[in-house]
């Protein structure tokens, strides 16, 4: 595809470049408020700091403080006032911040965002993007490093997604801008410096669909957001003891892609799944739940988890032990008996 060749949105493909996933993320908030002017931005400091990642560095210096602003410190406010954007008509893409920040806007996304619709027998759509910079292995202290995916997994109303990679976070956030519905964006921010070389815009899989990034015969390994490159590196190093891994990368945590994972888990007959979240009541127990269901008859051992610790957040000092690594992974792996 040429330079001069366009998209659908219209949006001029550009020549490749190396990109963040950070990077990738700005590009595909500019090209959508270009493309869209219904499109609006705010949250704490996404204006002239460019947010705290600089995620939307230079989009209030392009766009003006009428579709870029700064927000108070006021998450419940932030979701409340992009609730009434979205039912005149705008299409408001939110920051909360960090994870754990989130919180105090439970009530306005679980109550409001994610009802709408259904409450008004489909009249009033709420297209809302909440972007959530999620997860740990960033050093961060209590309420900067939580995986809170669960709980908005279990809200129905919600699509709930998180892309691994530079050319996922700028596909997967122009297809979450575009949705009617309200689309929970989580963002890895263990991830954001990643790099690709990307010729942007980029289209890859559809919003609600698996990818399998690594063939394998003997187990599918379950990932998604920050523990892709987990399980990736997983199976570089299985290969030595003769493993052959399968690696998923979810991308949509809601809704599942049953037909891919099922796919691969019927294929391997055996199946783990890795999360930063603690393991009790954890995304993953819904997970091994669907997949055990649906393809009982084809599994050769229970299928595990292998997830951080059913404890707060430990400090910056302490995350590593908390992690899941490669090492850990194997180790959970060797538990089944293997004929």
């Amino acid at each position: 595809m040429s330079p001069q060749q366009t998209l659908e949105t219209g949006t001029a493909v550009r020549a490749p470049e190396s990109l963040t996933m950070a990077a990738a993320l700005n590009a595909a908030i500019r090209d959508a408020m270009v493309d869209d002017p219904t499109v609006v931005l705010f949250g704490e400091d996404v204006g002239p700091l460019g947010g705290v990642f600089r995620v939307t560095d230079g989009l209030y210096a392009e766009f003006g403080e009428t579709r870029v602003s700064d927000s108070p410190l006021a998450e419940a406010g932030i979701v409340g006032t992009a609730i009434g954007m979205a039912m005149y008509g705008l299409r408001p893409v939110v920051e909360m911040q960090f994870d754990a920040f989130s919180y105090p806007a439970f009530q306005q996304i679980v109550s409001h965002v994610a009802k709408m619709r259904n409450r008004t027998r489909g009249k009033i759509p709420l297209p809302i993007v909440i972007r959530i910079p999620y997860a740990g292995d960033i050093g961060g202290v209590e309420h900067h490093s939580d995986s809170s995916e669960a709980y908005w997994t279990a809200t129905p109303g919600l699509t709930v997604v998180s892309p691994s990679n530079p050319a996922d976070a700028y596909s997967m956030l122009r297809d979450a801008i575009r949705s009617d519905d309200p689309v929970i964006f989580m963002e890895p921010k263990s991830r954001y410096w990643s790099k690709a070389s990307l010729a942007l815009p980029v289209q890859t899989e559809p919003l609600n669909r698996a990818v399998v990034l690594r063939e394998g015969t003997d187990v599918t390994l379950i990932a998604y957001g920050p523990t892709v490159k987990t399980a990736l590196a997983t199976a570089e190093q299985a290969v030595a003891e003769g493993l052959s891994i399968e690696v998923i990368d979810l991308r949509s945590l809601s809704p599942f892609d049953d037909e891919t994972v099922g796919a691969s888990v019927r294929k391997t007959g055996r199946a783990a799944i890795v999360h930063e979240a603690a393991q009790f009541g954890g995304y993953g127990a819904e997970v091994a739940a669907r997949l055990t269901e649906r393809n009982f008859f084809y599994l050769a051992a229970p299928i595990l988890r292998i997830t951080g610790f059913d404890i707060p957040y430990p400090s910056p000092k302490l995350e590593e032990y908390f992690l899941p690594t490669p090492d850990r992974i194997l180790a959970a792996l060797s538990t089944w008996e293997w004929s």
